[in-house]
């Protein structure tokens, strides 16, 4: 097999792109370490960290800290910032297998292979456009929401929360430590609470102003809200992009300006006009749904059919690849399609044997 097995194209051979980490010989076969990977591939590594706490999959343990290794090594040896990093690519190769063998009746035995494989991550740090516009978002984000990145920043949101409140009110707001000495007070008194429940629920209710909208209870989408907004790439999606079902939405907007105001983008397959390609950079998530193991790859189209120029199927589950003049083209139901062969094989999927067999007769 011939070039790296990256699985993104992020890397290339003979040169350095990112900090890596790496665990050699895991106790798991290659294909679950890659299903948890996919979650990740893209991702800050803060989100990515948070996802692999919630993933329900013991080779989950072993894939966050080896991410942890590789934010780690930037720290210190490349003397990098934890919260600009991201992940450009992470995969995982075939490792040894054990041999053992379990013995049957009449002297048979049945063979047990117990696989093993290696893990990489690499990281690298974020473009100073993308910086700068995640400190911008960030900063005028309400406090309500930028406080759901932990526990101890809740108390701190809920703090802020109520001092705006009070700021906006009448002024005469009672300290927090008083409010159980007031509990049968009259009307006066119970105002300023009132205004600060008021406040709070407008803020969680509307958190980019009166366009915006956060999701309903069971995350679905309000009414006369269609606009989806993601806070992690700052990106909306309208009805009209190909990505709108395949987005979660963070926060609903009424219009597309709304989002805009927000200091929310449009990604790249929306911003030029006539093209279907995402900007890898702009927008990594939907460029990791379009082209699922890296340049040169492709999701299947809505309908499972070949997208243009990509004639080699590709088996997940198996991890091999089908030309079309191999016997099996035709039965294989495509989960990746790929420009090359090359290009498979540089996505860690290898050539069946009954392909490698026929060119050996011919």
């Amino acid at each position: 097999m011939t070039g790296p097995k990256t699985n993104e194209g992020a890397t290339k051979v003979g040169q350095r792109v990112g900090t890596r980490a790496q665990v050699r010989f895991v106790r798991s076969s290659a294909y679950k370490a890659r299903e948890v990977l996919n979650l990740i591939r893209g991702m800050d590594v803060r989100t990515a960290d948070e996802t692999l706490q919630l993933v329900q999959r013991d080779i989950a343990i072993v894939i966050r800290k080896c991410l942890a290794s590789a934010v780690a090594n930037a720290v210190n040896n490349d003397q990098q910032s934890a919260d600009e990093l991201f992940i450009t690519a992470c995969f995982a190769d075939e490792g040894a297998t054990l041999k053992r063998f379990r013995p049957r009746a009449r002297g048979r035995a049945f063979r047990i292979r117990k696989r093993t494989t290696h893990i990489t991550i690499i990281v690298a740090r974020m473009a100073d456009a993308k910086l700068e516009m995640l400190r911008k978002n960030e900063a005028a984000k309400p406090a309500s929401v930028r406080g759901r990145r932990g526990a101890q920043s809740v108390a701190t949101a809920r703090r802020d929360r109520v001092a705006r409140s009070r700021a906006a009110g009448t002024g005469a707001a009672a300290p927090a430590d008083h409010d159980h000495d007031h509990d049968h007070g009259d009307a006066a008194s119970t105002t300023p609470a009132t205004l600060v429940d008021a406040s709070a629920t407008a803020g969680e209710l509307h958190p980019y102003g009166d366009g915006s909208h956060a999701p309903l209870d069971d995350g679905s989408q309000p009414d006369g809200f269609p606009i989806k907004g993601n806070a992690q790439s700052m990106l909306f999606h309208d009805t009209d992009s190909r990505y709108y079902t395949a987005t979660k939405a963070e926060v609903w907007f009424a219009t597309a300006e709304d989002a805009e105001a927000a200091g929310f983008s449009r990604p790249g397959s929306q911003a030029v006009a006539g093209s279907d390609e995402p900007d890898e950079s702009a927008d990594p998530e939907a460029f990791a749904a379009l082209h699922p193991y890296g340049k040169g790859s492709h999701a299947p189209l809505e309908d499972g059919s070949e997208p243009d120029g990509y004639a080699i199927k590709g088996n997940a589950q198996s991890m091999l690849y089908h030309s079309p003049d191999s016997r099996y083209y035709k039965a294989t139901k495509a989960e990746a399609w790929f420009v090359t062969e090359e290009a498979a094989e540089a996505a860690g999927f290898s050539k069946p044997g009954s392909q490698s067999d026929d060119e050996g007769d011919k």
